[in-house]
This record gives structure tokens, C-alpha cells and sequence, in this order.
């Protein structure tokens, strides 16, 4: 019946829609072709043009070089490599349209590329020979006849006068892209009329289908359609009134059955799907504590691990330093040794100290760490700290000044593996972004706050990369690097400063960074020890 029917018409429309396609991919094939053919003509005729340029410009360095002006051999490799790059991209885009187009009005125009490419290719290696020897004229030079020469190498190969032979290919290809372009309009005209009647003859064979069908299906599933939106709005007594042997009374009597179904299992579903709502709001609101959990343990984590790269880089620096120049060269006096066993001593000490402030970090912030204090002779300090920072500065090849003389009156009270720490990180720094042959110098002073109270005051001064006035304000944001520091040193996690400025705070200090010139000026304010 209706099936029969249905299944006739269906079977015309998909022999249609194959046809189509068909259709289609031939087009698409006879399209591409076209578009192919147009593109690699344009190529090579683009080539022919950047061919060209590129002899031209190696004129310019020759020119250059014979008049004894500046000219780079690196530029003159790269030039020689442009034109022997776009000689070999001609190859493959003569041999790409040799395939595309095999025909027999096409073989002469293949042929004469050929050949000028083979005259072109002899010619470029002769340039080639005669640029490699090329060297500035003397005094008594006859430029005449240097310029007539440039030219018979330049322009002439094989009795062919190249700009000719160039000038030529590039008109024929020109006149190739054009010849192309016609043709895929041509193919596209084609196309378009043929793709025209085939959509006529669908558009009218779906219409006659539709006005058949459309009388025939009016009824039924109009009765369809108000049983479907009666089961979606909840109104499962609703009957469909359809009665026969076709399809559709089939459909009617399968939907007034599970309409009745759905009645009697909607309070069981209602009911289910109450407790589940109750299960999954537990169970969200469990996953979502859990995450915030698993989340801020990873970030205490990530932390921790940076903190860790950080502060253990400078310690282990200068102890392997401090071994390698004590074993370098011929045996010295055990005085010798000892003194480097005892700066590797003080320096594994520094390094504990650091590994039990990163724990402490872990649990919580810098800020709570607990302080030793005694008191402390910042003279001493600087000292130590400039011998442990030399083989870093030597590594880097930059010199460390003399350390400042201890005068016995700039005395504070604080912890002294902590304050070697702080003064550590401000070294490392200023060694780290200094120029090659540059110096890095530490000054100690006494100056007076606001309050008139004393204070002690270092500086730690370097000739480096400098810090733009831009990035002043955030060098102390954890994990921040300036693009210089960036482009200069590509270790680092930005933590450095970070720390000493909260060792410095910690000790009742004040640290701060200063534009120079040239470099950067590290100021470490400490109060003074009260006197005994």
C-alpha cells in the first residue's frame, strides 16, 4: 500500500541524489584540474620574477663588494642559496605542469621551458664561480672594464642574453595564467548551466513528490502529531483515533499502548527520580569539596617544587665551585684545603638552613619563619658571601671587587645563615645579569631613617642588563622575570627576590632595587644592633 508507494519514490529520488553525485565529483575533479593548471602557471611565473629580483640584488652585492663598501659573506651564501632554491622550485612546478597538461599544443611550451631552464641553471652556477672570486678593486682599477665584465657574467651565458631569456618567460608564463584563468572560467560556465538543470530536474521531481505525498499524509499525521503532543504535555489518556490496516493505524495502536504503559509507571518514576536527584546533589557537592581540596594541595605542591629549584641552585653552585677550584691545578697546603672545607662546611650549613625554611614554606608562608638572632657583624657577612659568590663570577666571567673593609661598626641583630642567604641571592643575581667583563662591587654604610634612628645600609652594585622602569614595580611578584632577565638568563623561577625581600622584612628591614646608567643598585636597609 502506502509502503509500496513510498519506497517507488524514495528509490527515484536516491537514483537522482546519486547522479548528483556523480555530477558532483566529476566537476570538482574537472575544477581542481583547472584550478591546479591556473596556479602552477602563476608560480611559475611568480618564480621567474623572484629570479630576477634575486640576480639583481646579487649584482648590488657584487657592486658593493668591487667598490670596497661593507658586504656580508654570510648575505651573499644566502643570496646564492635564494637563487639556486627558486631554480630548483622551477623544476618541480615545469615538471608539475608537464603532468597536468600532456597535450600536444602544450609539449612545445614544456620544451622551451625546459631548455630555459637548463640555460639558466648553467648560468647561475657560472655566477656562482664568478661571485665566490669577486674582490674590491685596487686604486688603478679600470671600472670600465670591471662593469663590462660584471655584465657578460650577469647578463650573458651561452651566447643568450638573460634578461631577454627572463623577460620572455615571464611574458609566455604570463600569457600561460591568462590562457589558464580562461579555461577555468569556461569550466566554471559549463559547470554552472550543468549543475542549473540538474537542480531543475530535482527541484521538480521533490515537488511532484511533496504534492503527492502531501495530500495523502495530511490527515494521518496531523492525528499523529496531536497524539505526540499530547503524550509530551502529560496527558496520557489521550487516544489516537485511527482505525485500519495501514502503517499509520499501526503507528496510532503501538502509541495508545505506551501511552497507557507510561501511566501506570509515572508515579514509580517520579518517586525514582526524586531519590536520585538527592543522591547526585550528595555526591556533587562531595566532588566539588574534593576538588577544592586536590586543587589547593597541587598549588602547594607546584609551589614548593619552585621554591625548592630555586633555592637549592645557589648553595650547590658554590659548593661544586668551591671543589673544583680547590681540586684544579697541582696539590696546595693543606691550609688551602681546609679553608675550602670550611666555606663548603659554612655553605652545606646555608644549604640545611634553606631546605628547612622550604619546608617550612610547604606548611606555610616565608613570613612565619623563625629567626635566630644574634649579633652580627655585617661586614663579615659581606665578606663570606663574596667568597662563596666568586666561582659563580668566575663561571660568568665577571669581576668581584674587593670585599669592604671591616670596620667594626656596622653591627645588627639577626640570623646569620638567613642574612648569608639574603646577601647570597642579591650576589647571585647581580653575577647572573651581568655583562661578560663586567663588575660587581658591595658597599656597607651607616645612615639615619626618618626617626633619626641608625641604620645599617648595603648596596650591591652591578654594570649588568638593567631593569626598565616599566618592570620596577613587579621584579618582587613571585615567579616574575622581566624580558630582559628572560632573554639574558633562560633558568630562573622568579622566587629570588621575592625571598629576600621577605628575609629582609622579617629582620625589621627594608630592600629595594635602583635604576643605575648602567646596571642595577640592590639597597638591604637593616636596623642597627642595639649597643651591649
Amino acid at each position: 500500500m502506502f509502503r509500496r508507494r513510498l519506497t517507488l519514490v524514495l528509490g527515484l529520488i536516491a537514483t537522482v541524489v546519486v547522479m548528483a553525485t556523480l555530477l558532483a565529483a566529476w566537476s570538482l575533479v574537472a575544477i581542481e584540474r583547472q584550478v591546479v593548471r591556473g596556479r602552477v602557471a602563476s608560480d611559475i611565473s611568480t618564480a621567474f620574477i623572484q629570479l630576477s629580483a634575486q640576480k639583481q640584488r646579487l649584482r648590488t652585492w657584487v657592486a658593493q663588494v668591487q667598490q670596497g663598501g661593507h658586504a656580508d659573506v654570510a648575505a651573499r651564501a644566502e643570496l646564492l642559496a635564494a637563487l639556486d632554491g627558486t631554480l630548483q622550485r622551477l623544476k618541480v612546478l615545469v615538471q608539475q605542469a608537464i603532468e597536468l597538461d600532456g597535450s600536444p599544443e602544450a609539449r612545445e611550451e614544456h620544451l622551451r621551458r625546459t631548455e630555459a631552464l637548463q640555460v639558466l641553471e648553467r648560468s647561475v652556477q657560472a655566477l656562482s664561480r664568478a661571485v665566490e672570486e669577486t674582490r674590491p678593486l685596487g686604486p688603478d682599477a679600470d671600472i670600465r672594464r670591471a662593469w663590462d665584465a660584471q655584465s657578460r657574467v650577469f647578463d650573458l651565458a651561452e651566447g643568450y642574453d638573460m634578461r631577454r631569456l627572463i623577460a620572455d618567460n615571464i611574458a609566455r608564463e604570463t600569457a600561460a595564467v591568462q590562457r589558464e584563468r580562461s579555461a577555468a572560467d569556461a569550466t566554471l560556465a559549463a559547470v554552472r548551466w550543468l549543475w542549473l538543470g540538474a537542480a531543475g530536474f530535482l527541484a521538480v521531481s521533490a515537488l511532484t513528490a511533496v504534492l503527492h505525498f502531501g495530500r495523502a499524509l495530511r490527515r494521518p499525521l496531523h492525528l499523529l502529531s496531536e497524539g505526540a503532543q499530547a503524550l509530551q504535555e502529560g496527558r496520557l489518556s489521550h487516544r489516537i483515533p485511527l482505525q485500519g490496516q495501514d502503517e499509520f493505524a499501526d503507528v496510532a495502536r503501538s502509541v495508545n499502548a505506551l501511552a497507557a504503559e507510561l501511566e501506570q509507571h509515572r508515579e514509580r518514576e517520579s518517586a525514582q527520580r526524586q531519590w536520585l536527584e538527592d543522591q547526585v546533589s550528595t555526591r556533587t557537592q562531595e566532588l566539588a569539596d574534593a576538588l577544592a581540596s586536590l586543587r589547593e594541595a597541587d598549588a602547594r605542591r607546584r609551589r614548593l617544587f619552585a621554591d625548592i629549584s630555586h633555592e637549592l641552585r645557589t648553595p650547590t653552585t658554590v659548593i661544586r665551585g668551591e671543589a673544583e677550584i680547590t681540586l684544579r691545578g697541582v696539590d696546595k697546603p693543606a691550609a688551602e684545603y681546609r679553608e675550602a672545607l670550611g666555606r663548603i662546611v659554612d655553605t652545606a650549613r646555608q644549604l640545611g638552613s634553606v631546605i628547612d625554611d622550604l619546608l617550612s614554606m610547604a606548611r606555610s608562608d616565608i613570613d612565619s619563619l623563625s629567626l635566630q638572632r644574634e649579633t652580627l657583624d655585617l661586614d663579615e657577612l659581606a665578606a663570606e658571601a663574596m667568597v662563596q659568590a666568586r666561582p659563580l663570577a668566575e663561571r660568568h666571567g665577571v669581576q668581584l671587587a674587593p670585599p669592604p673593609a671591616r670596620t667594626g661598626r656596622h653591627m645588627v641583630a639577626g640570623d646569620s645563615l638567613r642574612l648569608k642567604q639574603l646577601l647570597g641571592v642579591l650576589l647571585d643575581n647581580a653575577t647572573r645579569y651581568s655583562r661578560p667583563g663586567g663588575q660587581v662591587w658591595l658597599t656597607v654604610s651607616l645612615v639615619q631613617d626618618e626617626a633619626r634612628a641608625g641604620r645599617v645600609q648595603l648596596e650591591v652594585h652591578d654594570e649588568g642588563i638593567g631593569i626598565p622602569a616599566s618592570e620596577m614595580p613587579l621584579v618582587f611578584d613571585r615567579h616574575y622575570r622581566g624580558t630582559r632577565a628572560r632573554q639574558h638568563c633562560t633558568d630562573g623561577s622568579g622566587l629570588g627576590l621575592n625571598i629576600a625581600r621577605a628575609l629582609a622584612q622579617a629582620h625589621g628591614g627594608m630592600l629595594s632595587l635602583h635604576a643605575k646608567p648602567t646596571g642595577t643598585c640592590a639597597v638591604l636597609s637593616l636596623p642597627m644592633a642595639p649597643a651591649p
